[in-house]
């Protein structure tokens, strides 16, 4: 890596575990920024090759769609909203190519075989460590379901379902997994040195 690439770096993984709470304590340590890239997606919500995936989640009923779909069709979602919006997500990280400070990129939607493909810094993908942590932070901050009930139908997901495959994911292409942030942190403040 060049001096640049390496003042950077991504943390991935599923909804819920803290990744930009891990993102500005990193950024706080090291002096550097913390870009939210989801917010890429509100970015897009007139453009025509991005509008079915801009607010696909938000335009079904959460009840059906985690009744009626399979873990793999959920995913399969996932890549193709992350895939969809990928153009765009690597013009946001090229807009910092020549800032200086150290830069934490976070987002549900860099998956590790189109950081692969694309980045030429590394990364981490946070995973959480228990159903109980995942659902209380849901609760806490609701992503979707605005019911207890339909916040405990996405941690499931997010933990049963997505927790697996990002891990698989990430291991296929060669980036550390860690199920906590006290974990992740030193890890990312060495890769800062």
């Amino acid at each position: 890596m060049d001096s640049i690439n390496s003042k950077k770096v991504f943390i991935t993984g599923i909804p819920a575990v803290g990744k930009s709470y891990l993102a500005n304590k990193v950024a706080v340590a090291v002096g550097g920024l913390h870009v939210k890239i989801d917010d890429v997606r509100e970015e897009l919500a007139d453009n025509p090759e991005c509008k079915k995936w801009v607010n696909f989640y938000f335009d079904q009923d959460e009840k059906i769609y985690y009744s009626t779909t399979t873990p793999e069709q959920r995913w399969n979602n996932l890549t193709a909203q992350s895939e969809a919006f990928w153009p765009w997500i690597l013009e946001k990280i090229k807009s910092y190519e020549n800032e200086t400070r150290p830069i934490i990129f976070e987002s549900v939607n860099i998956l590790p075989h189109l950081a692969k493909k694309d980045l030429s810094f590394t990364g981490i993908v946070l995973i959480g460590r228990s159903l109980d942590e995942i659902f209380a932070r849901n609760k806490a901050e609701p992503r979707w379901g605005k019911s207890e009930e339909l916040q405990k139908l996405e941690a499931d997901a997010f933990f049963n379902d997505e927790r697996p495959r990002y891990k698989v994911e990430a291991e296929k292409y060669g980036y550390k997994v860690f199920e906590a942030i006290e974990e992740a942190y030193p890890e990312l403040i060495k890769i800062f040195e």
